[in-house]
This record gives C-alpha cells, structure tokens and sequence, in this order.
C-alpha cells in the first residue's frame, strides 16, 4: 500500500505496515523527509452487483401495488484491519458470500415468494441478516431499487427509534 504525498509516492517500510494502530506520514521538508507517526486510517472494501426482480406491494396504493420489476443493485461493504496480505478480505470471497447468499437467490425472481412485503427496506435487511449470517463483517449496506431511490444500512447507526410509537 502506498500513499501519496505532494512530491511523490510513499511506500509503506515493513515495520510501519506492521504497526498495530499506526501508519506513517511523510512530509517534505528541502532534502530530508521527516516520518511521524499517526492512526492508521480504517480500511472498508466494497463489492457492487446487479440483479432483476419482480414484486408487487399489496397495500401500496399506487403503481407499486401491481407486479412491476425493478434492475437492482446491491452495494456490500466490510471493513477491519489488513492482513498479513495486505487486504481486508479478498474481492473473491466477498463476492463468493454475496452471490451465493442474495444475488443468485432473488436473481430473475418474484420476490414476493421470498418476503411477503418485499418493500426495498424489509429486502435489505434481509440482506444483511443472510450476509452477517455467512460469516461476513459488514460496515455497511446500499440496496438500490432504481437508478435514484436506495435503503443505506450501516453498522455504526446505533439504535433507531420507532417512529410509529
């Protein structure tokens, strides 16, 4: 990995690389370069597919209520420390985990036989739940229904009140 500075590209030395919770920074002063210490950054790998998907949503008022399809995409990030490798987790593996779990299951279906409601909420959620329940350590989640409208969940949101109380 490597950072780049105002005058040229730094190479991570080994033991910086090593360093628990620290990376370096160099800074350009005439000749010397000057190395101090600072937090290392958090890494967060993100992996992008797409899949189409019928639904219709009973107690929607509207167009929705009818069977309609939509091309979805689905945003998977993790995130953690690197490893000896030099990655979070390999794009292989996420992809591996995401395929299998979500894409190649709602892929071309009628998405009402997955969720009774398969609004792009309750669809997320979902998403997360088969995810972190394959063993993956998610930072967070884009689950975009159209080319404007999408549900972010996230990790670190903390609690969310219920506004219906």
């Amino acid at each position: 990995h490597c950072r780049v500075c105002t005058f040229r590209v730094v190479h991570w030395h080994r033991s910086y690389r090593e360093a628990s919770a620290t990376t370096a920074r160099a800074e350009r002063s005439d000749r010397s370069i000057s190395v101090r210490l600072m937090t290392a950054p958090r890494t967060r790998v993100t992996c992008t597919f797409g899949f189409e998907a019928a639904h219709h949503l009973a107690w929607h008022p509207g167009k929705c209520r009818n069977l309609h399809g939509h091309s979805y995409r689905l945003d998977v990030s993790v995130e953690g420390p690197l490893d000896t490798n030099g990655v979070v987790l390999d794009f292989d593996t996420l992809q591996d985990i995401v395929r299998t779990q979500v894409i190649d299951q709602w892929d071309h279906r009628d998405l009402n036989e997955v969720l009774e409601n398969p609004t792009a909420e309750l669809l997320a959620h979902l998403a997360w739940e088969l995810l972190t329940g394959a063993g993956l350590d998610l930072a967070a989640l884009r689950l975009w229904e159209t080319t404007d409208s999408w549900v972010d969940l996230r990790a670190d949101a903390g609690p969310v009140s219920d506004v219906s109380a």
